[in-house]
């Protein structure tokens, strides 16, 4: 083993430049990567088929040559390293790896490459693209067999010796509930590019995301954190390039551990590490949390014809996945050409030693996993038992985080929703396109619907999860806004220089029955409706709540439902807001409020959806249009026009800190997704009476927000309608009503006078004509906290 760091034990070894000579120490195999001390640098790189390291010192990130060379002699556990006594922070560096290059077994050592550290905290510079960039040479008649000899180190970033020191000051974790979380999906640049109130030189960073005019509109909105789109740095592909456009999405990663220089404001030879940690120490003082995006599932070295920029070259056959017939190719679980190696016990080391990093060093609250099937594939199968699930788990810092999986990928079996272990939440694509296809009129989703109204227990009760592992989303940042949701058919993707022939082509999205922005009215006020419908199910769905950023005023992508590559104004967020930006915009920090400040609608265990505690209380009851308890053949329905839930105050199962039970006001929502007014009977007896808390019907959902109001009002003044009373459901629309008087046992009978409605919310119902028909997938009851008998635990 070698020395450890500062051990004054060392050998004379001489590092050699054009002018320099120093004499060097041994160094320590661990930790890997770059590691400043007070008395120098140690440097620890992983290849278990390496023959040979060379360590590359150089002045500036452009530079051809660099100012000093070291061969790397010493090697233990698979880990070549050296300690440099002189060596200081802002110093650039790379490496060049010997090795066989034999791509049939699944080797490319390249040395004329160099690499960027696969451990380097900060990375310095642009690929300057070029056929050197590349380990074959380009046009040869073996292809990637054959072997190029050009020395790439001018075209290539230089990894970062970075100084760890900063002065935190306090800084805690907010440690909001993920029950009690609304997360707000947002991308670092695009969120602030436009925004005029912030200095223009900080527009588009990580600083202009922490500057006043942010978080005063992120505490505004009532989020309780921001999810990052990509942060690690990130290659933008020639062939995006080429094409004048860039990977602005990020999802190309070439550094795990270094935040991405082009969100800074500071300089990239670790100034855009202090700047991160700066804007998560503002965010965190306001109360905001931050969760990454994090992509560990491929790299931007592609397939067998892609780049050598740092993993292939460092060793190939161990950080990527191969076909074991014939090494030279890779697994693609991912769609990008390669898969990381994840069950390769250095690779797992690589991404916990990630991981760790951004929580301790970096002070982050979470992580979304891009593709996370991937990650949890062992030989191919996606294994719930695998070691990427063991070692989370185990681990005393990572498993206290917020753990979010993206729970699919491309390969065979990689929609995994719902089958992500303890510890886990998921984004829930189920609930996304259930609500999508309940609010454009497709049958038989009701009962999949009012499952996801109510966190979605078939898909997460059985395996001891509780509604919070259900992150509920609408839209995000892959496909359709919700502006361009309510207003396209078809994806408008021309911009990205495919031919529209990328994103996806099932959206269940519907114009409103005009195609694109120039609409008339009528189409207009229905489009405006049907995002408030969208925002309201979302914000009073159980389960965690993630809203899109920009969709909470409108913003639109024109229609390009693949905005990867769209680094301008079809992605950066327009502030520039016209009287409906407002509108939309004051009805969802309403909603946001209204959640915030009533538990009812964030619960933390399932619904049971029956009699408790022995008395005439539920927690949920299910409404038709009669103002009745549904019956099952309703819930059999093909095409259910109205549907009601009832919401038990009395019942919410939550309590405080000392175990007191917390009561609330019950509620009762009805949801009507037909196209033509439907009318419907309010239930309760004679004492009970309910009073609008917002109709989406209405552009003016919520009462006027009073100038200089620090919190929106909540309720108007009225006293209600009275159980029985004929209401009017406007087609395509939600209204929340709040019990104003009498007893949650009360409001769940029928009043005596109450006339049965005929026809709306029972079998049989007309479907609405805008939308096609789809077939019907049976259930057996109420939508409760159990799975009906029959459903599947993994519809798509």
């Amino acid at each position: 083993m070698g020395c450890p760091l500062g051990n004054p034990w060392r050998n004379e070894l001489t590092i050699s430049g054009p002018v320099h000579t120093s004499r060097i120490w041994k160094g320590s195999p661990y930790p890997l990567g770059a590691t400043y001390r007070d008395n120098g640098v140690n440097f620890a790189l992983f290849s278990e088929h390496a023959s040979s390291v060379e360590l590359c010192l150089f002045e500036q990130a452009d530079d051809s040559e660099p100012s000093r060379k070291v061969k790397m002699r010493e090697w233990d556990d698979h880990v070549w390293h050296v300690f440099l006594p002189d060596a200081k922070p802002g110093q650039l560096y790379g490496y060049r790896v010997g090795g066989p290059y034999a791509p049939e077994d699944g080797h490319r050592f390249n040395p004329a490459k160099l690499l960027i550290d696969p451990y380097a905290k900060a990375i310095s510079g642009h690929i300057k693209w070029g056929e050197e960039m590349f380990g074959y040479t380009i046009g040869h008649p073996d292809g990637d067999l054959s072997r190029d000899e050009r020395d790439s180190a001018g075209a290539m970033p230089k990894s970062v010796v970075i100084d760890p020191a900063f002065d935190w000051q306090g800084d805690r974790p907010p440690g909001t509930p993920l029950a009690e979380s609304v997360i707000y999906e947002l991308h670092v640049k695009g969120f602030s590019k436009r925004l005029e109130a912030v200095p223009e030189k900080l527009r588009g960073t990580y600083a202009g995301l922490a500057s006043p005019p942010s978080i005063e509109y992120l505490k505004k909105l009532g989020v309780t954190a921001v999810e990052l789109l990509p942060v690690h740095q990130h290659v933008d592909s020639k062939h995006l390039l080429d094409k004048n456009l860039s990977d602005y999405w990020g999802h190309n990663t070439i550094g795990f551990f270094a935040p991405e220089a082009g969100y800074s404001s500071s300089n990239d030879g670790g100034g855009q590490v202090r700047e991160f940690k700066e804007m998560v120490k503002r965010l965190h003082a306001e109360g905001l949390e931050v969760i990454l995006d994090v992509v560990f599932n491929h790299t931007v070295e592609g397939n067998q014809f892609g780049p050598t920029l740092s993993f292939r070259g460092v060793d190939n056959s161990s950080y990527y996945r191969l076909v074991a017939e014939n090494k030279r190719y890779y697994f693609d679980y991912t769609g990008t050409g390669n898969t990381f190696n994840i069950p390769h016990p250095r690779v797992l080391q690589l991404l916990m030693d990630s991981l760790r990093y951004w929580v301790l060093e970096m002070h982050v609250d979470g992580f979304r996993f891009d593709l996370a099937a991937t990650l949890a594939r062992e030989l191919h199968a996606v294994s719930r038992l695998s070691a990427f699930f063991d070692v989370i788990h185990q681990d005393p810092i990572i498993s206290q985080v917020k753990l979010i999986a993206e729970p699919w990928d491309v390969g065979d079996g990689g929609y995994q929703v719902g089958n992500f272990p303890v510890l886990w939440a998921e984004w829930n694509g189920r609930y996304r396109d259930v609500v999508r296809r309940y609010w454009k009129g497709d049958s038989g989703v009701t009962s999949d619907f009012a499952y996801r109204l109510c966190g979605s227990a078939d898909l997460y009760e059985a395996t001891g999860k509780k509604p919070m592992a259900s992150i509920n989303f609408v839209t995000s940042h892959d496909g359709f806004v919700l502006r361009d949701l309510v207003s396209y058919t078809d994806k408008r993707n021309q911009a990205n220089g495919e031919d529209n022939k990328d994103g996806d082509n099932n959206n269940n999205n519907w114009n409103c029955g005009h195609e694109g922005p120039d609409a008339p009215d009528e189409v207009r006020a229905l489009r405006r409706r049907m995002m408030r419908n969208f925002l309201a199910t979302l914000l009073l769905s159980q389960g965690v709540p993630m809203i899109r950023g920009g969709d909470e005023f409108g913003g639109t992508q024109e229609g390009n439902n693949n905005a990867y590559c769209q680094d301008n104004e079809i992605s950066w967020l327009d502030w520039n807001w016209d009287d409906e930006a407002r509108q939309l915009f004051h009805f969802s920090r309403q909603l946001v409020q209204l959640r915030k400040r009533h538990p009812i609608f964030r619960q933390p265990k399932f619904f049971q959806g029956r009699v408790l505690r022995g008395a005439d209380i539920k927690d949920l009851t299910w409404i038709n249009a009669s103002g009745e308890e549904m019956s099952d053949e309703e819930w059999q329905a093909q095409f259910a026009k109205v549907i009601g839930l009832m919401l038990g105050g009395d019942s919410l199962s939550v309590t405080d800190v000392y175990g007191e039970r917390i009561r609330d006001d019950t509620y009762l929502l009805f949801f009507n997704a037909h196209h033509e007014d439907v009318v419907i009977h309010l239930p309760g007896e004679e004492e009970v009476s309910w009073r609008v808390v917002f109709d989406t019907a209405r552009d003016e959902s919520f009462p006027a927000e009073p100038v200089g109001a620090s919190l929106p009002p909540m309720m108007p003044s009225a006293e209600g309608n009275p159980g029985g009373t004929e209401q009017t459901l406007t087609g395509r629309s939600l209204v929340l009503y709040q019990k104003a008087s009498g007893s949650d046992e009360g409001a769940r009978r029928r009043h005596k006078g109450a006339r049965k409605a005929a026809g709306p919310g029972t079998a049989g119902a007309k479907e609405s004509p805008a939308a096609p028909a789809v077939t019907a997938q049976p259930s057996g009851q109420a939508p409760g906290g159990s799975r009906p008998e029959g459903s599947s635990q993994n519809r798509s």
